[in-house]
């Protein structure tokens, strides 16, 4: 076994386990009791060293405090070491004051997260103007994963995309799009992107007819409403694509936002379990695990 161990939180029992098995690690689930005010307890389990603890910050707020109480807790039990594995780093978008009186939340979870982890692992962070992890986090280790790896994998596991092309919905995408595309040698596009609201986008796609009478893959970061990928979708279509599939590698999109995007023409949606979803079909836990063995 290894020196560490891995304490895992609520919800997050099936990943976190399969991880735990993957670094031959003893694990553990954090228990976590909520009073009637809303305040909570928690208690973890014993701890080596070397304390991992695994949870995607997807709908952060309630987990952030919850995290905190569980790293000082390991820290009373003895840990010397406290590394977070979060596939979803969450408030990564607000990386200034868009308006006057805002919070700039990128730089409060940079200041934070350090006080209570010594390491923080995440995968495919949404960063904008700021170009790496380490500039967000500059006083402790951060690793920033990429899913290309695990996504171009599925491709290349179903014979019926031999001649898919891939597609970004944003400029933003290419960064994703050229290294899954650079791993699958599929021909990729990018469509342009104007957001004018949380579900007002305007979307062109230029080059588009190269997609006629055959498969579309949109692969992206994150599916949030899915109000992108249904413009994009429409497009292809119109296009003469056969079909469209999606590839994602942090689904936050509600069920019905799911139903809208099947109803607009997405044949099928694909996401890493970095964030749990009824969409997981790409596991991210071998490409953590191999992250961590320098580790333990």
């Amino acid at each position: 076994m290894s020196n560490g161990t891995l304490h895992i939180y609520p919800g997050y029992e099936q990943p976190g386990f399969a991880l735990a098995k993957l670094l031959g690690c003893d694990s553990s689930a954090i228990a976590l009791h909520t009073f009637p005010d809303g305040e909570s307890r928690i208690r973890v389990g014993a701890a080596n060293n070397t304390a991992l603890v695994y949870v995607s910050l997807d709908h952060p707020n309630n987990k952030l405090i919850n995290l905190i109480f569980a790293a000082q807790a390991l820290r009373d039990m003895g840990a010397k070491r406290i590394v977070l594995i979060c596939p979803y780093l969450c408030y990564m978008r607000q990386d200034k004051a868009f308006e006057t009186g805002e919070a700039v939340s990128q730089q409060v979870i940079g200041a934070l997260l350090p006080r209570f982890f010594d390491r923080i692992i995440t995968v495919d962070p949404h960063l904008h103007r700021v170009s790496s992890l380490n500039d967000i986090f500059p006083t402790i280790e951060a690793n920033s994963l990429s899913a290309a790896g695990p996504i171009a994998e599925a491709i290349r596991g179903e014979p019926a995309f031999a001649d898919a092309v891939l597609v970004g919905p944003d400029s933003e995408s290419e960064q994703w799009l050229g290294a899954v595309s650079g791993r699958t040698e599929l021909d990729y596009i990018l469509a342009t992107k104007t957001r004018r609201g949380d579900r007002d986008v305007i979307v062109t796609l230029p080059n588009a007819s190269c997609v006629q009478g055959r498969p579309a893959i949109i692969v992206d970061d994150i599916v949030s409403s899915g109000t992108t990928i249904r413009r994009c979708t429409n497009l292809l279509l119109e296009a003469g694509a056969s079909r469209v599939e999606v590839l994602a590698v942090h689904a936050l999109c509600s069920l019905d936002d799911v139903k809208l995007m099947k109803a607009s023409g997405v044949s099928r949606l694909q996401s890493c379990n970095g964030v749990l979803h009824t969409t997981n079909t790409i596991d991210l836990m071998p490409l953590i695990a191999d992250t961590l063995k320098k580790e333990l």
